[in-house]
């Protein structure tokens, strides 16, 4: 069910409110992590010298370059995982507009909801942003001694946060905040595995760009599907 739900997302990825969203999400990813990306791989090629002497073999000129390009590949890993953070925040903004947009689609028969104001959305975002630093910040200790099980665990824990947020916000949005809280937790387990689908992509580079905008569309097709709204 949640792979049919995925594939309605997916099949809409044309649709002109994805485009204008995975845009905005492009030169907002840009300009919050491509300075932090460039500017420490050229602090790391400023530091390392420009040639070293090495006994019996010579001097060797290349460590700054071989630096700098080695603290790129591993800001681009790092800032990988910072892409969930990123996408809470941006996402936020925007599922309105995704989910109105799936809505319009495959659910036309149902009413026009009111949009939320926007100092709601910043503020129902910023909280949500904090909620995910702290209890990642708590599953730290748990990640350094799973070792080679601290993606698997991250992907859970992330996973847990994002189906709980963004479905809930979905939801909310036809049914108000005391009946969402109880289809989510009537369905929490097929939602944390629909969230934990989401939370795996995001740690791919370019693949997180265009996930979160899928995930929400898929939360969206999975709420009609378990609220009973997507028969006519």
């Amino acid at each position: 069910m949640i792979f049919n739900d995925f594939k309605k997302a997916l099949g809409q990825i044309g649709d002109p409110t994805f485009r204008r969203v995975l845009v905005q999400s492009l030169l907002i990813t840009l300009a919050l992590l491509g300075p932090f990306v460039f500017g420490f791989s050229a602090f790391l090629q400023w530091i390392v010298p420009e040639s070293v002497t090495i006994p019996f073999y010579g001097p060797v000129t290349f460590l700054d370059n071989l630096a700098s390009g080695i603290g790129f590949v591993v800001l681009i890993f790092l800032t990988s995982f910072l892409m969930i953070p990123v996408a809470v925040v941006f996402i936020g903004f925007s599922l309105d507009q995704i989910a109105a947009a799936v809505e319009a689609k495959f659910y036309p028969h149902l009413p026009e909801v009111p949009r939320q104001p926007l100092s709601e959305t910043v503020i129902d975002a910023l909280k949500f942003l904090m909620v995910l630093a702290v209890v990642n910040l708590l599953a730290l200790l748990i990640y350094f001694a799973s070792t080679l099980l601290a993606p698997v665990i991250f992907w859970l824990v992330n996973g847990l946060m994002l189906g709980r947020e963004y479905f809930q916000t979905v939801a909310m949005r036809r049914l108000g905040r005391r009946a969402a809280d109880a289809l989510r937790r009537k369905h929490s387990f097929s939602i944390w595995m629909a969230g934990v689908l989401m939370a795996i992509p995001l740690t791919v580079p370019v693949l997180n760009l265009i996930v979160p905008i899928l995930g929400v569309a898929t939360f969206t097709h999975q709420f009609h599907r378990l609220n009973g709204t997507d028969r006519r």
